[in-house]
């Protein structure tokens, strides 16, 4: 189970209100919320290794240069030189290093990378994986990781993590007429706002879906362009051509990466904590006591 740990600590802090806090008054809604998905997926899934996969880098600059409006909307403060800092809720970032802390005193691996985002990380666990693999995440751009083949698939958070939309390809199909390979030109033609991908104009999901399927994939389509006896409209055509710059490097921006340096660390799901003491004086600290020692039992299980 490889977990998209931003994305489910983002929902944990809309979902749990504010009101939670520390004996200090610190908010600690996100953190109790984290543990009390975790604690839930653990339970109904049972999975036999569990990673909470990072944003060590949440707009990497490689993804930056292709496309530089690629998440642009979302900086906070940009940094010479540096990483450019992220937009996010004022009473959200000090609960990320707690956060961080009360999974390592757990004993729950966290990994990230360098200049990648989790959803790189996560890519390339599922492609080292073995054995099935359950994504769990908010995010739709993973859904092009979905193989009914090799076992992987998304679990869509649709109400905390107690409802949870199953995401195969079956379900791909139904919804998005594309398989999870075919996610990824969808997606890029289709655009994101939320991620500052333009995509191509006048093409939205419908359309996208109809091209995927009368020319294959996204070089299919591109050939048709220049094919003039390929039946795509007048205005297709004219706004695919002019979009190429765009065409051509939206692939690797939109791709998860599969071969990010991660290290060779044990994934297996701790029975116990790595460090009792450290977790003890956290929970403490941060008024979790609750969370924490239903986590454990449901580990400990």
């Amino acid at each position: 189970m490889l977990l998209d740990t931003a994305s489910l600590y983002f929902r944990a802090y809309f979902g749990v209100p504010e009101s939670v806090k520390a004996p200090d008054g610190t908010p600690v809604n996100a953190v109790r919320g984290l543990l009390e998905f975790i604690t839930r997926l653990v339970l109904d899934h049972h999975p036999d290794e569990l990673v909470a996969c990072m944003d060590a880098d949440w707009r990497p600059q490689w993804r930056v240069d292709l496309i530089p409006s690629y998440k642009a909307h979302r900086v906070a403060e940009e940094v010479a030189g540096g990483a450019d800092e992220e937009e996010i809720p004022d009473t959200l970032s000090p609960q990320v290093p707690v956060i961080e802390d009360v999974l390592d005193a757990l004993g729950i691996t966290r990994i990230g990378a360098a200049g990648y985002e989790a959803d790189d990380v996560i890519g390339t666990l599922a492609a080292r994986a073995t054995g099935p693999v359950d994504i769990v995440t908010g995010d739709r751009d993973l859904y092009q990781l979905v193989d009914d083949e090799r076992g992987i698939r998304v679990l869509y958070p649709l109400k905390g993590v107690g409802t949870l939309q199953v995401t195969d390809e079956a379900w791909l199909r139904e919804k998005y007429a594309v398989d999870g390979a075919g996610y990824v030109d969808l997606a890029l033609l289709r655009g994101d706002p939320s991620d500052g991908l333009p995509g191509v104009p006048g093409i939205g999901e419908k359309t996208a879906a109809k091209l995927i399927a009368q020319f294959g994939n996204l070089d299919g389509i591109m050939a048709a362009v220049d094919d003039p006896k390929s039946k795509l409209t007048p205005s297709q055509r004219k706004r695919l051509d002019e979009s190429r710059p765009y065409v051509a490097v939206a692939p690797k921006v939109v791709r998860v990466a599969s071969d990010v340096p991660v290290p060779d660390v044990p994934l297996t799901l701790p029975r116990e904590p790595r460090d009792p003491a450290a977790l003890e004086e956290l929970a403490t600290r941060w008024g979790l006591t609750g969370p924490v020692k239903r986590l454990l039992a449901v580990l400990e299980g």
